[in-house]
């Protein structure tokens, strides 16, 4: 049987990376961004994979948009959800120089887009799916040894907290949700001096995916699996 995944951030970096790998796994794959009929890598995609892959417009700032996501999947479930789609903020602030809206649109993003999105598609869940929000070894308080980076690293502590109770509240429908940390990528957000490509970290989470059930489930998982501290 085929399975259903839905990525958001679809467009470029690690989304679209979890695009390729799954399509080339067989997966039938509904790539969600901001603007799809602009996201040339992913309009090829859908070119070379016509009856797979699926682009859905959705503004994750924009809650309201979750409705119509929920009213396009239909009757269909989703085997897995990719919470992929996140953004930085103010980078190298000294402490002194932070301001109220730097916050904003980072919490709406990394914490309540990721909430609300999988409060919305929860009904659409296969028995067995598997929820992957991507949050960062920034977001550990036991890790943090350098300061700064407060909006970046506050959001991202949020969403840990935020994947650890939905995996509490989603557990009696078979559901596993799993908390990455995907390695420092070479994307835009990470900068050509990161240590790992997109291809090597999406493949690592995509095979701790597989693994994944209720025991691991809530879990703050490095993409090669080892655990991380809270």
């Amino acid at each position: 049987m085929t399975t259903l995944t839905l990525i958001t951030g679809a467009n470029r970096g690690i989304g679209l990376e979890f695009c390729r790998q799954s399509l080339a796994h067989g997966d039938t794959v509904i790539a969600c961004c901001r603007q799809p009929e602009q996201a040339d890598a992913l309009q090829q995609l859908a070119l070379s994979h016509p009856n797979q892959l699926e682009l859905v417009a959705l503004e994750l700032g924009e809650p309201a948009q979750f409705d119509n996501l929920c009213a396009y999947l239909g009757e269909r479930k989703l085997d897995r959800l990719i919470c992929n789609a996140g953004v930085y903020g103010p980078k190298g602030l000294p402490l002194g120089e932070y301001q109220a809206d730097h916050f904003e649109q980072v919490m709406k993003i990394n914490v309540t887009a990721p909430m609300l999105l999988v409060q919305a598609l929860h009904p659409h869940l296969a028995g067995d799916a598997k929820v992957a929000l991507l949050s960062s070894k920034m977001g550990s308080i036991t890790d943090n040894g350098s300061g700064g980076s407060y909006v970046y690293r506050a959001s991202k502590a949020a969403l840990n907290a935020i994947g650890k109770s939905l995996a509490i509240d989603l557990q009696p429908q078979g559901t596993s949700v799993v908390l990455f940390h995907p390695g420092w990528v070479q994307t835009a957000m990470g900068g050509s001096n990161a240590l790992i490509t997109p291809e090597v970290s999406v493949r690592g989470m995509r095979h701790v995916l597989e693994q994944l059930s209720l025991i691991d489930s809530g879990k703050f998982i490095n993409y090669d699996g080892v655990e991380l501290p809270w």
